[in-house]
């Protein structure tokens, strides 16, 4: 990351954390801030220090344990107003890796720690190719279902319509175990970047648990955090 793109980074994120505060009328009631919740200027100066801190050891994560793969993260701030907190990884139309952060994910941190987990398995699924992976997946749930749907006679609209069925299903299929494994190497990497996963993962405790749920695409949240407590023991021991 450049020293230009992260001055951007940082003039956005204050800005527009700073804007989600709006003044408001002297009479209008005003909404206490949560418990540990920072202000929008501490929230961006965190994320801009754990991007600068977290983008060269997320890189190099990417070059040791991949060939050929394009190691070259981007870490944006998606600034649209009115959204759930949310972080996702991408990739552009080059195949560079993209990691972004919504406003209301980066107001939500309570830490820099919370971010750094967080940026650390984003950027485990480039590395793990788990894009390429549910792609795969949802194909072959596709070409099945469609097979089936024709053998049993269905017509045009109805064997698309079981193509369609069988690739939501297929992407679901692994969905909680490519989720798992990018929990564990996000947890390597925030812990060589030199931040505390297990405070990190914290963050899963004021998310909506997904439980057990068959065929939902999280794994419930005291699993996740289980495999959090289990890679930093191993780390701690040098097993890793």
């Amino acid at each position: 990351m450049t020293a230009g793109i992260l001055r951007a980074l940082m003039a956005a994120g204050l800005m527009a954390l700073a804007a989600c505060e709006a003044p408001r009328e002297v009479s209008a009631p005003v909404r206490p801030r949560a418990e540990g919740q920072l202000t929008p200027d501490q929230a961006a100066q965190n994320f801009v220090a754990v991007a600068r801190a977290m983008e060269p050891q997320i890189e190099a994560e990417c070059r040791a344990r991949t060939r050929g793969r394009d190691c070259d993260y981007q870490i944006m701030v998606d600034d649209r107003p009115g959204q759930s907190p949310n972080a996702f990884q991408t990739e552009d139309r080059q195949g560079r890796p993209i990691v972004a952060f919504n406003l209301a994910l980066i107001a939500e941190a309570r830490n820099r720690d919370e971010l750094a987990f967080v940026m650390g398995h984003e950027a485990a699924h480039h590395i793990a190719g788990h894009i390429a992976a549910k792609t795969e997946d949802a194909f072959r749930g596709a070409v099945l279902l469609g097979v089936l749907a024709a053998a049993a006679g269905a017509d045009p609209g109805g064997i698309t319509r079981a193509q369609d069925i069988g690739a939501d299903l297929g992407s679901r299929a692994y969905a909680k175990d490519y989720e798992l494994e990018a929990d564990r190497l996000g947890t390597i990497i925030t812990w060589n970047a030199g931040y505390d996963p297990i405070k990190g993962a914290q963050f899963f405790s004021r998310l909506p648990d997904p439980g057990n749920t068959f065929l939902g695409t999280h794994p419930a949240n005291a699993l996740r955090m289980d495999i959090v407590a289990q890679t930093v023991a191993e780390l701690r021991a040098g097993r890793i």
